[in-house]
């Protein structure tokens, strides 16, 4: 075991982030801290590196082992070219070279027992320099920056010109040379495209140390890690398995949970029914009994009610128009930005219904191409044709759309004047704004919230083309999920651009890659794409045309199914559960029956024995002593008749 963390609990003011968390990692170890934007997770990482003290609890490391630390925001400063800021962290190896070459120097005027002494040396620092994979670290810097996305022609730029995304991949780089016994990334794979991406997945996933990420990139979840940390209303609680193990775990969990809860709450009812019932019998022993079930009810331990899931998040997105079958047309259109080009000569078409999505590396014009057709841009060729009855609506990764002096509500509310307060507050409280957050300045929320508020105006416009700018980024995952469920379940056009694979998985139809300033179609989603790559991209090379969205027939193309018949034997295990579900409900139409037969019965008797009991203290019955045996007879065996009918009563009711 590699790290403990035992019972961690913090808070800021008032508000409990975390509360006893729990867990452990073993060595080789590759683990995934999950949970909704503001579970604590970075919380978690900064208290577990020691950047922040914990209310309670302790963090231990194993006696002598190093640990490496990727937070989010990097403020990486350094006169350093971008080779040399790398570099910098085999100085180690970079120092022991020296010294050999030095001595080497120093040899060659050395003789006798000084050069003996001289050669000892240098025969242990070359066997230390090649432990120390001395003869590659210059081929493994150069490896680790170009699987981080930089081309050999960025290598000599200074760190201090570079953006934060890709100081951020820098100070990634750094740690992953050092090779710690332990790393710890916080969104690693924010500013990676999707080969980087890959690259990170293969390297961490072979990593002879122990690995623990924050991600929000389900499919990187589940090529790296195989155990899942979930915070979750301050508790965690470890799912050994990738994230699809962990999704399907939690929902079974779920499920089981209120399942288990319902069902106590019914026997709980249940029984305060029944010790009502036998308490209105007012006999001692019912008394009795109904007592006896008070005080099991009042020991069994009660189940929480399962807490709703955590996000609220709702969106339905439906267009009010159906646009005609052409949605968009694109031919011959290309883009250059001064010496750069990006693309030329792309076309392509949208058919109605159609989820498409544009992938590529970073830098090869996937916004230009959205920013193009909604008028944003101007192509320097080409022609963009929306078709008939289409109606465009546009979520900018840069909330352009927004108008940052505006409030959150009066963004709604001036772009939707016909809702009147409440629609617009139930509107942004389906995305998560409440009480004052609506009267903020757009100015003033963060990135994430801000797109929240794009996918708000998005939801109310009606339109039937979608067209999105990486809807995905600073959603967390149960955002992300609702997302794709209405984009899965929206009956217009969805044309976007996004890294997050998993989510292209499940919406996209047909994805576009941009590569080489040339568009490649695939017609499914991106498992289908990692699929069909490498021959897809032979064929485009070797010149082979196809109309996007078609690919090479296969080798059954033509061929007729023939439907098989349902086999006899899920047919007769389905009448075999009709008729046992008709026997179970005869039989719960025979005890409701019987329940309401005794119940009158216990009745009559009861009137009866009142009436008994009147008869017995009448003078002319209690003076007769014949008569008063015979009432004292029935008044017997009408309180044993009782007491069977109450038995009866009872085991039916259970």
């Amino acid at each position: 075991m590699i790290l403990a963390c035992n019972n961690i609990t913090k808070s800021f003011g008032e508000k409990e982030i975390l509360h006893g968390v729990s867990f452990h990692i073993n060595d080789n170890e590759k683990a995934a801290i999950v949970g909704i934007n503001g579970a604590g997770k970075s919380t978690l990482f900064k208290i577990i590196v020691g950047e922040l003290s914990s209310d309670a609890g302790e963090v231990i490391f194993s006696k002598g082992s190093t640990y490496g630390y990727l937070s989010q925001h990097q403020d990486l400063t350094s006169e350093n070219t971008i080779y040399e800021e790398l570099l910098s962290t085999k100085a180690d190896i970079l120092k022991l070279e020296e010294s050999i070459r030095s001595l080497e120097q120093e040899m060659k005027h050395m003789e006798g027992e000084a050069l003996d002494q001289a050669l000892s040396s240098y025969s242990r620092m070359n066997h230390e320099f090649e432990i120390q994979n001395g003869y590659a670290y210059r081929s493994e810097v150069v490896g680790i920056l170009k699987g981080l996305g930089f081309e050999e022609t960025e290598f000599e730029k200074c760190v201090n010109t570079l953006s934060g995304g890709q100081k951020t991949r820098i100070a990634l780089g750094k740690l992953l040379l050092r090779k710690p016994d332990l790393i710890l990334l916080d969104e690693p794979t924010n500013h990676l495209d999707m080969n980087s991406i890959a690259w990170l997945e293969t390297f961490l996933a072979t990593y002879k140390g122990a690995v623990v990420v924050i991600a929000h990139d389900r499919y990187f979840l589940d090529k790296v890690v195989t155990k899942v940390v979930e915070l979750d209303h301050t508790k965690a609680q470890t799912f050994e398995g990738n994230y699809s193990t962990y999704a399907d775990k939690k929902a079974k969990q779920r499920e089981d949970q209120i399942k288990a809860y319902l069902n106590q709450q019914r026997e709980i009812k249940h029984q305060e029914e029944v010790i009502t019932k036998l308490r209105s019998f007012n006999r001692e022993k019912s008394i009795k009994r109904a007592e006896s079930r008070e005080k099991m009810l009042d020991k069994i331990e009660r189940l929480d009610k399962p807490m709703a899931e955590s996000s609220g998040m709702n969106i339905r997105l439906e267009p009010s128009i159906t646009s005609g079958n052409d949605v968009l047309s694109v031919t011959g259109l290309s883009k250059s930005f001064g010496p750069q080009t990006l693309f030329t000569d792309l076309s392509f078409e949208i058919k109605r219904g159609e989820k498409v999505a544009i992938i590529g590396n970073n830098g090869t014009g996937k916004t230009t191409i959205l920013k193009m057709i909604n008028g944003i841009v101007t192509p320097d060729a080409g022609d963009i044709r929306p078709g008939v009855k289409v109606h465009i609506a546009y979520y900018d990764q840069e909330h352009q759309v927004l108008h940052m002096e505006k409030t959150l509500f009066s963004e709604l509310q001036d772009t939707y004047p016909f809702m009147d307060n409440t629609q617009i507050r139930n509107t942004l409280a389906a995305f998560l704004f409440t009480g004052d957050d609506v009267f903020k300045q757009i100015k003033d929320i963060s990135g994430g919230e801000r797109g929240r508020v794009s996918l708000a105006k998005l939801m109310l416009s009606e339109s039937n083309f979608l067209i999105l700018d990486e809807p995905t980024n600073h959603l967390d995952i149960m955002s992300k999920e609702i997302l794709e469920n209405a984009i899965q379940n929206y009956t217009g056009t969805v044309l976007y651009v996004s890294h997050d694979r998993y989510f292209i998985n499940k919406t996209a139809t047909k994805i576009l890659d941009l590569t080489n300033g040339r568009l490649i179609p695939y017609q499914g989603n991106y498992d289908y794409y990692l699929e069909h790559k490498e021959n897809m991209e032979r064929i485009h090379l070797q010149g082979i045309g196809y109309g996007v969205g078609k690919t090479p027939a296969s080798s059954g193309a033509g061929k007729t199914a023939t439907p098989s018949l349902p086999s006899a034997e899920p047919e007769s295990a389905g009448k075999q559960d009709w008729k046992q579900q008709k026997e179970e409900q005869a039989k719960q139409r025979k005890r409701q029956n019987d329940l309401k037969r005794i119940e009158a019965e216990i009745e009559r008797l009861e009137a009866r024995s009142e009436e008994l009991d009147v008869l017995l203290a009448d003078e002319a019955v209690y003076t007769n002593h014949t008569k008063l045996l015979e009432v004292t007879k029935e008044k017997d065996e009408t309180a044993e008749r009782l007491l069977e009918l109450m038995e009866q009563w009872e085991e039916l009711a259970d």
